[in-house]
């Protein structure tokens, strides 16, 4: 009887178990390839919260883009390569997860249900065979699902990516087009090497950082804004950039380094070189300008203000050695840093460089190649100071001997300078048939005062007869003319009376020298 048990009943029992369980075998095996679906889709979803929101270490399969690596010391826009790098890591992390989970999957069934059932293995070798049937299910219909999301993924950040460098280009092409209106198409003049900076370097405005980062423009480092690697924000655009909170620019190029204008970039800029003999009076003329403009200011005048302090600092001494009716210092060889100022309000402000070299500079062939700025001007004085004419000590009635002192007058004749200096500026690219020359004929007071020259007048023609026939520089003025698209003739007199008021003769030459 126990045979019969055994070899007939029991496996009979089992066959028909086995029949009822069938139909139920597919269910199974969906719902257990169903749940490892979800769970592999779960991790994938924690992969993508942990690589994009916590980014602990346990995340994190790629070295981060770190602000003390770049060659710019700042954090890297998302889309600039953050963005692909977490899309990488977001793969490595997904498949990991999924090798892991599959066959952590498989191997539970294999001890569940094979190795070490906890009932008859009659019973649980069909169920684990389900379950495997499931398990292989769900590992080939996961895959394409996965790829599914991280295409949709990749898909985005290209799309997202596309348009933040579109817009960082496009924020690029309205700061460059703002340049070109402001006439500064080939760059920024560098007040201390004179070379056209394409865009200055910017200095981080935290107290304690100072990092200085090159070409701030919108980009890989930012497209609004910046952030530096100790954290502060800066702007990328220099419309972003308020009138109180503009950075301090610096030059770019290696020999240099030096600080610009702050204003730089912000508003046209304007290059007035100074060109003269050694004592023929260019310091005193350039001093009594910005007195002229100050004081035209105070009457409801064009604003004018200091744009850096070494400026500032060197117009105070010299206004007060004006308003003295002193004598300046002679400006030093070494080559000369623009005396720059700010003129007008709103649309209508003008960055002004005024060029004040020493006059030895003009005899020496060697020392004017090194006077680049002219490269940038459109508007050039050139300084004559009568008495550096022999035919002045000849040809005048009453003679000046007796009056004057020779030793205050330049001794350096006007047409060597003139020549040797518009040689060297023409050699340097400065378009001269284009430019204005304002000729200033300085110490006319002090001439009128004794009765040399008549009693000073402001028509240029007659300034210019005087010049050519009386003083016999034919050669000069026709020089002028054939290199210059307009020449103005200007007696000057760089004085001013106690309550600063310069002579009327200055504020005619500064209004049609600083005329656009």
């Amino acid at each position: 009887m126990a045979e019969i048990v055994a070899f007939v009943l029991m496996p009979v029992a089992f066959m028909f178990a086995l029949g009822a369980y069938l139909p139920f075998v597919p269910v199974i095996a969906a719902l257990r390839g169903l749940a490892l679906v979800v769970q592999l889709l779960t991790r994938h979803g924690q992969a993508l919260v942990g690589v994009m929101y916590r980014r602990t270490p346990e995340f994190r399969t790629l070295p981060p883009y770190r602000p003390q690596d770049e060659e710019v010391k700042a954090y890297r826009n998302y889309f600039f390569g953050p963005g692909f790098r977490d899309l990488r890591q977001l793969f490595t992390l997904t498949c990991r997860s999924y090798a892991t989970t599959v066959g952590d999957s498989f191997r539970a069934v294999t001890s569940g249900q094979f190795v070490a059932p906890a009932r008859t293995r009659a019973l649980t070798v069909p169920y684990g065979l389900t379950l495997y049937l499931g398990l292989c299910l769900g590992t080939v219909l996961a895959p394409p699902l996965i790829g599914l999301l991280l295409g949709l993924h990749a898909l985005v950040l290209a799309l997202l990516t596309a348009g933040a460098r579109t817009i960082a280009g496009a924020l690029r092409a309205v700061d460059r087009a703002a340049l070109w209106m402001r006439r500064l198409r080939t760059g920024m003049l560098c007040p201390h090497c004179f070379e056209r900076v394409p865009y200055p370097a910017y200095d981080c405005p935290a107290p304690t950082c100072r990092r200085r980062h090159t070409d701030i423009r919108p980009g890989t480092y930012g497209i609004f804004r910046r952030r530096c690697e100790c954290g502060r924000r800066m702007p990328t655009l220099l419309m972003l950039m308020s009138r109180n909170g503009r950075l301090q620019a610096y030059c770019t190029l290696p020999h240099c380094g030096k600080p610009m204008n702050t204003d730089a970039g912000h508003m046209p800029e304007v290059v007035i070189p100074l060109i003269g003999g050694q004592a023929a009076g260019k310091t005193q003329l350039m001093a009594a300008m910005l007195l002229s403009l100050e004081h035209a200011a105070a009457n409801g005048g064009p604003a004018i203000a200091l744009a850096d302090e070494e400026s500032d600092a060197n117009y105070q001494v010299l206004r007060e050695v004006i308003r003295m009716r002193g004598h300046t210092l002679a400006t030093q060889k070494s080559l000369p840093r623009a005396h720059s100022f700010v003129l007008g309000r709103g649309r209508s402000q003008r960055l002004v460089h005024l060029f004040d070299t020493a006059g030895e500079r003009f005899v020496d062939r060697d020392d004017t190649d090194a006077l680049r700025y002219a490269r940038a001007a459109r508007t050039f004085v050139f300084v004559l100071d009568p008495m550096a004419v022999k035919a002045f000590w000849t040809a005048l009635e009453p003679p000046p001997g007796p009056l004057l002192d020779r030793t205050l007058g330049s001794t350096v004749d006007p047409e060597e300078v003139f020549a040797r200096s518009v040689q060297a500026v023409a050699a340097m690219g400065a378009p001269l048939e284009r430019s204005r020359l304002a000729v200033a004929v300085t110490k006319t007071d002090l001439l009128t005062e004794h009765g040399l020259v008549p009693a000073r007048i402001e028509d240029s023609d007659d300034t210019r007869t005087w010049l050519r026939d009386v003083l016999g520089l034919r050669s000069l003025v026709r020089a002028m003319d054939l290199h210059f698209r307009e020449v103005r003739f200007f007696r000057t007199a760089a004085v001013a009376d106690e309550r600063a008021g310069v002579d009327a003769s200055v504020t005619g030459f500064v209004d049609w020298c600083l005329r656009s």
